[in-house]
C-alpha cells in the first residue's frame, strides 16, 4: 500500500543520459562506469543505487540518471553528474519482484496519487525527483524475482 514519507534532502553522484523507452537495460549497465568513477576518486556510496527520471516522455524519450547517495557532493564531469535530492512529501510504495513489473507499479503508484488527490513536484514531464530505489545487492539475492524496490515520487509543498 503506498504511503506518504518525509525524506531530508540528500547529496548524490550519477551517470545522467538521454534514453529511449526501450533502452531503460542498456543504460542500466552503465551503472559499471558510475561505480568505477567513485572508486578512483574513493568515494563510498552510503545508500542505494537509484534510477532518478528527470524528463518522463512517453514518445520522446527519458532524461534520467542512475546514481548512489553519497555524504559530501562532490563535483561532476563529464556524463557523471551531481546533485542533492530535495528534502520534502515523497509518495513511497514498494515492489518486490522483478524489475519488468514496475511499470504497473508505477501505473499504480500515480492512479493512487491521483485518487488521493496529491499533486507531483513536476513542471509536465520534467520532475523534481521521481525515483525508482534498488533496495536489493544482486550479490546477495541473486534472483531478480525477490528484488525489492521502492518507488519515491516528489509531492508539491
Amino acid at each position: 500500500m503506498p504511503e506518504i514519507v518525509e525524506r531530508d534532502e540528500q547529496p548524490y553522484v550519477a551517470l545522467k543520459g538521454t534514453v529511449p523507452m526501450d533502452g531503460i537495460g542498456a543504460f542500466a549497465q552503465r551503472g559499471e562506469e558510475l561505480f568505477g568513477w567513485l572508486a578512483v576518486r574513493d568515494i563510498e556510496p552510503i545508500g542505494a543505487v537509484f534510477f532518478k527520471y528527470d524528463v518522463v516522455d512517453m514518445e520522446n524519450g527519458l532524461v534520467m540518471e542512475i546514481g548512489v547517495p553519497v555524504e559530501e557532493r562532490p563535483d561532476g564531469e563529464g556524463e557523471i553528474v551531481t546533485g542533492v535530492l530535495p528534502a520534502g512529501r515523497y509518495a513511497s510504495s514498494t515492489h518486490i519482484g522483478h524489475p519488468d513489473g514496475l511499470l504497473k507499479a508505477t501505473s499504480d503508484l500515480l492512479d493512487w496519487a491521483r485518487e488521493q488527490g496529491l499533486e507531483w513536484d513536476a513542471d509536465g514531464n520534467n520532475w523534481a525527483s521521481r525515483l525508482e530505489v534498488y533496495k536489493s545487492d544482486p550479490a546477495e539475492v541473486p534472483d531478480v524475482n525477490d528484488w525489492e524496490t521502492e518507488l519515491l515520487f516528489k509531492l508539491k509543498d
